[in-house]
């Protein structure tokens, strides 16, 4: 009884009597609402929420008639999107173009096409070219032919632009076909002027960066690219461009190249000999490629000489420098300057990460305070060839590459040995008529093209 008095005491003091009518009234409409009965289709208004599901009628001709749009190309970005891409409407009979990403895999992009585990483990099942998809990289092409949701119908692997294979359904599971495709091939003719090195000069005349330092390569053998260049020297290149369908799609073979330097013109053709091997040389029948490269690194400084009587830097102590120190950015690659076998890839105390290479003739390189390697012990590596990466590895005080050059065990200056080295070889005399034949007419266009352009750089401006 007390609770309820102190209930009834509650109400009247903070609900006045006419604010209790007032929700009393509200009360009976509601009531009253809820119970009256719902009007016919031509009566007013509908009591209750209503959900009307609105069918979407596809007819035949409407299912024939073509979208009003296109999708040429259906590129799987590597980011998430915010809907699934197998959502995505693609008009039948088109294909869905994947390029690959870094850091994409195969599963991932089959379910991204919406296709399932088991038409990845059919595709990897059918043939020994299916092999190809288990080794991916970042620029591939995936072309994939999807009619229907969650069948894939063909499959196009493009390794590049003209070399790809075709995977169609079958009964038994997926033929195969290789794609080989033909680029057309045309010619393009630079020249550049060195004013501070052969790489900036090229850039700016936009030679691609793979041929310019194969120019540095072809001549490594003659010119010194730290010590010999001056400003004012000349170069020209004529090389290979590849089109697709009258799309650029690379760059393909170097020619013919040239070098002034100081006054002394170098140059240089493509040959190949019977045998199929490529080689450059110049218009007598001389190789380019000496039997040692002068530098094994493309960019770099010198930043220490040979020196028998060096201090140190660390131990501040006479302390001989049997080598060169070539100062480069971190991972700058390091090129084996001649043919040799590895007879060290591995830690070595202050050298730090070192590969050893052993050449024929009594001949000894060493490559030191690498940041890591590119071959193992026992590799056979031509001249030229990447063995390792720049570094600070074990006593270095900074990036760089120390390089040794020994002579029967002896160490000699890798700056001045060349001289004593074996001279390039040259063409047989019995194949010296072929060599012509091959060479002659390139060599022509290119003294042409020379003699041109060259006068037109070097004409006097009209004042």
């Amino acid at each position: 009884m007390a609770l309820i008095e102190y209930i009834r005491h509650f109400v009247r003091k903070y609900y006045p009597q006419d604010h209790l009518y007032l929700a009393g009234g509200m009360l009976g409409v509601v009531v009253l609402l809820l119970f009256l009965p719902d009007n016919d289709e031509k009566g007013a208004t509908v009591t209750s929420q209503t959900q009307i599901a609105i069918p979407v009628q596809l007819t035949e001709s409407r299912a024939d008639t073509p979208p009003d749009y296109e999708i040429d190309d259906f590129v799987v970005p590597s980011q998430p999107q915010s809907a699934p891409i197998a959502d995505t409407i693609v008009p039948a009979a088109q294909w869905q173009n994947v390029e690959v990403k870094s850091g994409d895999n195969l599963s991932a992009i089959f379910s991204k096409v919406g296709l399932s585990d088991q038409d990845l483990f059919r595709v990897l099942n059918s043939s020994e070219e299916a092999s190809v998809l288990n080794r991916l990289y970042p620029g591939y092409q995936l072309d994939f032919m999807i009619p229907e949701q969650g069948e894939l119908e063909q499959l196009r692997v493009f390794k590049s632009p003209l070399e790809g294979y075709l995977f169609t359904r079958s009964d038994t599971g997926y033929a195969v076909e290789t794609i080989l495709k033909e680029a057309e091939l045309r010619q393009s003719f630079k020249v550049g002027t060195i004013a501070d090195s052969l790489f900036m000069a090229g850039q700016a005349e936009n030679i691609p960066a793979v041929h310019i330092m194969e120019m540095a390569n072809i001549f490594g053998g003659v010119i010194d690219f730290i010590l010999d260049p001056r400003a004012g020297d000349q170069f020209s290149i004529l090389y290979e461009e590849q089109y697709l369908d009258g799309e650029f799609i690379g760059t393909g073979e170097i020619l013919a190249t040239q070098y002034t330097n100081q006054g002394t013109t170098y140059t240089a053709v493509r040959y190949t000999d019977e045998e199929g091997e490529v080689g450059f040389y110049n218009p007598e029948g001389e190789s380019m490629r000496k039997a040692f490269l002068r530098n094994p690194l493309d960019v770099f400084r010198i930043s220490s000489n040979f020196n028998p009587n060096r201090r140190h830097p660390i131990l501040n102590t006479i302390r001989a420098h049997k080598g060169t120190d070539y100062a480069a950015p971190t991972g700058t690659p390091v090129r084996a300057t001649s043919d040799g076998r590895v007879t060290w890839a591995a830690r070595n105390g202050s050298f730090g990460n070192l590969v050893v290479l052993k050449h024929t003739g009594g001949f000894e390189t060493k490559y030191a305070h690498l940041s890591r390697y590119a071959v193992r012990k026992g590799d056979r590596v031509r001249q030229g060839e990447v063995i390792g990466y720049v570094g600070a590895t074990g006593g270095a005080t900074g990036p760089h590459l120390h390089y040794e050059f020994l002579m029967s065990g002896v160490h000699q200056n890798p700056r001045t040995v060349h001289d004593r080295l074996p001279k390039a070889e040259s063409i047989e005399s019995a194949e010296m008529d072929r060599f012509r034949s091959q060479t002659a007419g390139l060599l022509q266009q290119f003294s042409n093209l020379n003699n041109s352009l060259f006068l037109t750089i070097n004409q006097p401006s009209a004042d």
